[in-house]
């Protein structure tokens, strides 16, 4: 048993409580991460906020990397001493999904919110056993998990930015190069310059869109989003209909990409008229059941689409180190997504910033 430092939510509108947890010993498929570094993603603050299911309680956080410790006596493709990764949805390899491309949607993906598979908690604290987010809850100086949520990378990537890899860079960054099939040439617009927007700006600028509009209240978002590609930048989507207007002499976006922590229906309408004829409007930020009032013409006669994803449809082991060599060629910001570095003592500081509009992305730096 390993005990670990880690951030626990028991119950929905409350802090995260940073207390000492045991960890069980490694079972066959299970690998033991001294973790580095973890993202702060708006996703555990909804869980936080109550915005999200999640059975409680549960240690947060599903962005990490760290190195590896311990494998369980069937893991073949991790041994102590390597740099590894988090996916915050598994890839076992062999169910339908993963099998035909779309790791993103792999069954193991059911036990996402439960916090673990069908062995129970491997993780307790106070003699309560405690899920973790993602089956991995990188909140912690080390997790337990399964081989199948984890991926190699080169020693010399720095913890910080290997976090964002873990779900930010490739959710956004896919949103825009899988989901929205950015062309060069295109016109696009990102509602929402967060950790997630932010990536779908790079994601844009590397298919070789023309022109990127960034929508975002916060002026400090709006300030920082030219160094990621955007082109343009706008206060609100009625301010962009008319830059856009302009832009593409009254086509508008052929791609468009919703990526507000918190998407309400009332907010769809008005993002597809951002959206060209034959355009694709991306569903990429977390909805909460609201209705959705929408003039069905916009699909019927204006052949527009509206399209949801997860993850940004990628496939962590492809795309994770497609993502590493376009960082090391320099084409990749990671360095500059970093805008704050906490300790796990001050994540609920972490997660005020974040709703400030201070951060694009804060990260927890874990001490041993």
């Amino acid at each position: 048993m390993v005990k670990a430092q880690a951030a626990v939510l028991w119950e929905a509108g409350r802090p995260w409580s940073v207390e000492e947890i045991d960890l069980a010993a490694p079972g066959p498929h299970d690998v033991l991460v001294r973790n580095e570094a973890s993202g702060l993603c708006h996703s555990d603050h909804h869980i936080q906020a109550g915005d999200s299911p999640a059975a409680l309680p549960i240690i947060g956080g599903h962005e990490g990397a760290g190195v590896v410790e311990e494998v369980g006596s069937a893991v073949t493709d991790f041994a102590p001493g390597a740099h590894v990764v988090y996916s915050f949805i598994p890839s076992c390899g062999r169910c339908r999904w993963c099998s035909t491309g779309h790791q993103n949607l792999c069954d193991l993906g059911a036990f996402l919110m439960q916090g673990a598979m069908g062995e129970g908690p491997r993780a307790q604290t106070r003699g309560q056993g405690l899920g973790a987010l993602s089956l991995i809850g990188t909140f912690a100086n080390y997790s337990l998990a399964n081989e199948a949520s984890l991926v190699k990378v080169p020693e010399s990537l720095p913890f910080a930015q290997a976090a964002l890899l873990g779900c930010g860079v490739p959710t956004g960054w896919g949103s825009a190069v899988h989901v929205g099939q950015v062309k060069p040439g295109d016109a696009v617009v990102v509602v929402g310059a967060g950790g997630i927007g932010m990536n779908a700006v790079q994601g844009a600028r590397l298919a070789g869109a023309e022109h990127v509009v960034v929508v975002d209240t916060a002026s400090t978002k709006r300030d920082a989003a030219p160094l990621f590609g955007a082109t343009h930048t706008a206060a609100s989507m009625e301010e962009a209909v008319s830059l856009l207007s302009d832009l593409t002499r009254g086509v508008m976006a052929d791609v468009g990409i919703l990526t507000v922590g918190k998407v309400e229906g009332a907010m769809i309408a008005p993002f597809l008229e951002l959206v060209s004829k034959n355009g694709v409007g991306v569903l990429t930020g977390v909805g909460h059941g609201s209705d959705v009032a929408l003039d069905l013409k916009v699909f019927t006669l204006w052949q527009k689409q509206l399209r949801g994803n997860i993850y940004g449809g990628c496939n962590p082991w492809a795309d994770i180190p497609r993502l590493i060599r376009l960082y090391e060629s320099g084409l990749l910001k990671l360095d500059e997504l970093v805008s704050a570095v906490y300790p796990l003592e001050e994540i609920n500081q972490g997660y005020a910033d974040m709703l400030d509009g201070k951060n694009i992305r804060g990260v927890v730096e874990h001490r041993h």
